[in-house]
């Protein structure tokens, strides 16, 4: 082989292998690349609202019990009162547990659910007792929506418009961190059963 052309190759190897070693140091010195996905949080996060005495409620005032929590309004005409009821009998389940247990509501309507509003509406003995009722300005509201992920959308005019809600409810367990959905329409022995199992999973 002739000399120039091997003195040549020799020197292209001595150079790539000089930039391979540059791009190495280079790379390691640079922090970590974050994970493609990083796990999505779960429903929950930090509110301020008012209960029906009037007095501040945040997400700090969850812990230390489990809670059941759902949003709606008191004017609704079907899925709210139906999921009162059907928790209300859900607790009556859970035998020695039962006060371990409590069910927060939270108003999507904050224009007509004052805390009277919400204290006179759970005061209805067909209700379980204990119902922690929760409203707030719009903002507030809308910023707990977001934290919990829950829609809501105001429908008509006037004052006998309607509120399309998500509808189902999220058990937080008592640290205040989501410990599962308790969707709509499930039985109350069903829901007794989540709630039970997610106990023991504490």
């Amino acid at each position: 082989m002739n000399l120039k052309l091997v003195l040549r190759l020799l020197a292209a190897a001595v150079v790539v292998a000089g930039l391979t070693f540059l791009a190495v140091q280079i790379g390691a010195r640079r922090p970590a690349p974050a994970l493609a996905e990083a796990p999505q949080a779960g429903p929950g996060g930090p509110f301020t609202l008012v209960d029906s005495t009037g007095r501040t409620f945040t997400q700090e005032d969850l812990k230390g019990r489990w809670n059941i929590i759902f949003f709606g309004f008191t004017f609704c005409p079907d899925v709210c009162p139906t999921t009162l009821d059907t928790l209300g009998r859900t607790l009556d389940l859970l035998g020695r547990d039962r006060d371990k247990v409590r069910i927060v509501f939270v108003s999507v309507d904050p224009e007509r659910d004052t805390p009277e509003k919400m204290a006179a509406y759970l005061d209805n003995p067909a209700f379980p007792k204990g119902v922690v009722g929760l409203t707030g300005t719009p903002d507030q509201v809308a910023a707990a929506a977001r934290a919990y992920k829950v829609y809501y959308e105001k429908q008509g005019e006037g004052d006998a418009y309607l509120i399309n809600h998500s509808s189902i409810s999220y058990l937080m367990d008592p640290r205040g961190r989501f410990a599962r959905v308790l969707p709509y329409g499930m039985s109350p022995e069903d829901l007794a059963g989540q709630v039970r199992d997610a106990m023991k999973r504490g």
